[in-house]
């Protein structure tokens, strides 16, 4: 099992942290020493997840807060709520996310469900955090993409899938752009001399309810998801937070390092390859250009 080091004194927000790779990423940080921002959607899910860490660490700091990152106001209230503490952000945990609806569904904001809140979302909260992350000493933020990132295509023509939406096509884009934004993330930081590691992570193919619940939504899950889901090689939550971990606390990690199980879709953690589309420097800077636009939150001025 992957070894969190030490986190004491460290602040971090782990978004979707009520259950799956989110809490168990919550789960070792807290019992690691770190004060655990659980950022969920449900707070009544949140607090059961706060109950169960403290039951297995009992002096553990965590504490539960609402964000809804399909709804830029709920982003925005509470990326303000941490701006109004005033402490540095040490570590932000990009987990979140949406899983192949079978019918396209919007966002309060209008944008498609997968990419508003696999990634405009979080966009828009790393965005928003980032004063708080330059305060702190070492700061990081690591954001989980997928395997299925492979076959993403970044369609600027059509972001929303508003033409032929395609379950997995809106998906895998959706997470390729969070490569994008792990690895611009990189590049910016180093372009203005922050002290910002930017890294992301896959999970494999982990069991947790994310298989189930985004294809229920609108619907039944189709059945090439319900064959896919018994018949392709899985892992637990335990094993599948290991990349997420290693990417947010290793000492080994790099500036816009990709990080996934040793054998694809299980395994241990170790540097992974990322598709080639995600190391496309003009496709990264037009999306965070786009992005910008989309969610009207634009990086801080240049320092």
């Amino acid at each position: 099992m992957y070894q969190v080091h030490d986190q004491s004194g460290k602040l971090a927000v782990v978004t979707g942290a009520n259950s799956g790779t989110g809490k168990e990423t919550a789960r070792r940080l807290a019992g690691a020493g770190a004060h655990v921002v659980l950022a969920v959607r449900t707070p009544d899910k949140g607090e059961q997840a706060r109950a169960d860490i403290l039951a297995e660490h009992p002096r553990a700091e965590v504490e539960v807060r609402r964000v809804d990152l399909a709804e830029l106001a709920s982003v925005q209230e509470f990326a303000d709520g941490l701006l109004s503490d005033g402490r540095p952000l040490d570590l932000l945990v990009n987990n979140a996310g949406v899983m192949m609806p079978p019918h396209r569904i919007e966002t309060a904001d209008g944008f498609e469900l997968q990419m508003g809140s696999n990634y405009l979302g979080p966009f828009a909260l790393t965005v928003r955090l980032l004063p708080l992350l330059l305060d702190a000493t070492a700061p990081r933020v690591a954001t989980m993409s997928s395997a299925v990132a492979n076959s993403g295509r970044i369609n600027f023509d059509d972001l929303q899938f508003e033409r032929g939406y395609g379950p997995i096509a809106a998906y895998a884009q959706s997470k390729l752009a969070d490569l994008l934004l792990t690895k611009e993330l990189a590049r910016i930081s180093a372009a203005r001399g922050w002290p910002l590691l930017s890294t992301g992570a896959h999970p494999g193919y982990t069991r947790t309810n994310l298989q189930t619940s985004g294809p229920s939504l609108g619907g039944e899950p189709s059945a090439l998801m319900r064959t896919v889901t018994k018949l392709t090689p899985s892992q637990g939550v335990v094993q599948g937070s290991e990349p997420l971990l290693h990417a947010a606390t290793g000492p080994d990690v790099v500036a816009g390092g990709y990080y996934g199980p040793r054998w694809s879709l299980v395994g241990p953690s170790r540097a992974a390859r990322p598709p080639r589309k995600a190391l496309d420097k003009a496709v990264a800077e037009r999306l965070w250009a786009e992005s910008e636009r989309l969610t009207g939150v634009a990086l801080p001025a240049r320092t």
